[in-house]
């Protein structure tokens, strides 16, 4: 006999204005169960979410159930009693706060008429000794990282006695060992009896972590997965509706057809991370870096861009020696690089879609000190946004209000007005959905029929088989093999990355 859902959402609909959201999507979530709940930026799974926290309201006509009996949740007070907790990505702590007032936000109690801080104190520290975190409930929020800080959501989620966590992007900000640990912890929780709604683009953590897993489409329900059905081949074409075959995109010329070289790298070092590495991207060419967390590829790509001071090296662009002291440097000479952190060292985000793409190049348009020509930078924003597919209703939207890939996409626009001839991009499609990561990768074999020498680095091994001729891995601060054409596979760039010198590869 099957086991009865805790939480049904059946034809749950949501229109706003002209634009319908979800259509009659249906949703059966089970306690002790991790359920993902995967899509495109705009598929409807905020907006899903949204209804069952309170935060927005339902089209009339579809209904929620829970333990079988039909509830009403009319806002997030309502929800939160009901036992429904969600963490979203951008974490909703007061920093100046503790953790035990943090925890008890909402759920004060009191004892003789006046506030018992004691006791929610102690409540916190049982909860915070349940969960195995290193500190305690009288640590300043704003003193915590970011993997602690979730830590806090979790416990104040559990300080509402929630029977449904949802959890969306949990890992967006955390290293891979913190992952590890939220892991464990999302486990555990499973196993006692919580129901966990996961929502993430990486499908890594899907495999790893879900029972069942829920696709949406353009606001339509698209069918659920269990574990054992799970695979990137179903939930690609259920996301996207086309085979996993036509994701990547490589169809620039490889091999022979390569031209010069346009970037060449001798004995660069920082004098410590990074040893003395050589190495050149030709015309045409997409080369990967690949390599552990900690190998040392965002350092060696900042040194290449000048972003911080090496000790020793000679850098060429297109054959002829290349002074980079400095960004400014690099971009004037035709090299430029995608930041693994865009919103942190790319983007501005309280700016317009336009300011950013134009950041680089204003002084193009300049007619006097202090006067430009705003119709040209207009209309290259226009011009880019068509270009790059990026979803939004006008240039002058601000950058933050979009979703990640169309950020990201923002981001290759404003690298690309500059014209370059080389490219680092880092972490290109992190936090992107499926759809903004085939645009990336359109993009990036673009650039290469152009003629436009690309360097990656990437953390998604199928990725970097995807859509690389050649893939350079780093071990311990060095380039420790060299990988081409059909030799490319995820088992050896691992054999290399791991100090397994059986797999074949070019060294």
């Amino acid at each position: 006999m099957a086991e009865h859902p805790l939480l049904q959402m059946k034809g749950i609909a949501k229109t706003f204005g002209a634009v319908r959201a979800l259509r009659g999507v249906d949703l059966n979530i089970h306690a002790g169960k991790i359920h993902a709940l995967m899509g495109e930026n705009g598929a409807g799974k905020s907006t899903l979410m949204k209804i069952l926290s309170g935060a927005i309201r339902a089209d009339p006509g579809g209904r929620i159930l829970l333990d079988g009996r039909e509830i009403a949740i009319r806002d997030p007070v309502s929800a939160r009693a009901l036992g429904i907790a969600v963490i979203y990505q951008e974490l909703s702590l007061a920093p100046n706060l503790t953790v035990w007032q943090n925890v008890s936000l909402g759920r004060e109690t009191s004892r003789s008429g006046l506030i018992d801080a004691s006791g929610m104190r102690a409540r916190c520290q049982k909860i915070l000794a349940d969960l195995g975190v290193g500190f305690g409930p009288n640590a300043r929020v704003s003193s915590l990282s970011i993997a602690e800080r979730q830590l806090v959501e979790i416990a104040r989620a559990l300080a509402f006695d929630a029977r449904i966590l949802v959890m969306d992007e949990p890992t967006t900000a955390l290293s891979s060992r913190e992952t590890d640990k939220l892991f464990d912890l999302v486990r555990r929780l499973k196993a006692q009896g919580l129901a966990i709604i996961y929502i993430s683009h990486r499908m890594a953590e899907v495999y790893e972590l879900a029972d069942r897993c829920s696709v949406l489409r353009d606001g339509n329900y698209v069918g659920t997965l269990t574990r054992d059905e799970l695979s990137a081949e179903r939930l690609v074409k259920m996301m996207v509706g086309r085979d996993q075959s036509d994701f990547y995109h490589k169809q620039h010329e490889a091999g022979t057809a390569f031209g010069p070289p346009m970037l060449q790298v001798e004995n660069l070092t920082d004098g410590g991370r990074i040893q003395p590495t050589t190495l050149e991207v030709r015309a045409g060419e997409v080369v990967g870096l690949a390599g552990l967390v900690g190998s040392g590829r965002t350092e060696l790509a900042r040194l290449i861009y000048g972003a911080d001071r090496r000790a020793g090296g000679e850098i060429r662009l297109e054959g002829r020696p290349a002074k980079i002291d400095g960004p400014a440097d690099a971009v004037a000479a035709g090299l430029v690089y995608l930041p693994e952190d865009r919103k942190g060292t790319g983007l501005f985000l309280d700016m317009s879609i336009e300011d950013n793409i134009n950041m680089t190049v204003a002084s193009r348009d300049a007619i006097g000190p202090g006067i430009r020509r705003l119709g040209l930078s207009a209309r290259r924003a226009r011009d880019a946004i068509a270009k790059l597919s990026i979803r939004t209703r006008s240039a002058r939207t601000t950058v933050g209000s979009l979703s990640g890939g169309n950020q990201q996409k923002v981001l290759l626009a404003r690298l690309l007005e500059t014209r370059p001839k080389v490219l680092i991009l880092d972490e290109p499609t992190r936090g992107v959905d499926i759809g903004a990561k085939s645009d990336i990768y359109q993009l990036i074999d673009d650039l290469a029929k152009s003629g436009a020498g690309v360097l990656i680095i990437s953390s998604e091994l199928p990725e970097v088989v995807g859509i690389c001729d050649r893939v350079l891995v780093m071990r311990d601060g060095a380039i420790a093999g060299t990988v081409t054409g059909a030799a490319i596979s995820q088992e050896a760039i691992v054999a290399i990355s791991t100090g397994n010198t059986r797999a074949e590869v070019t060294p």
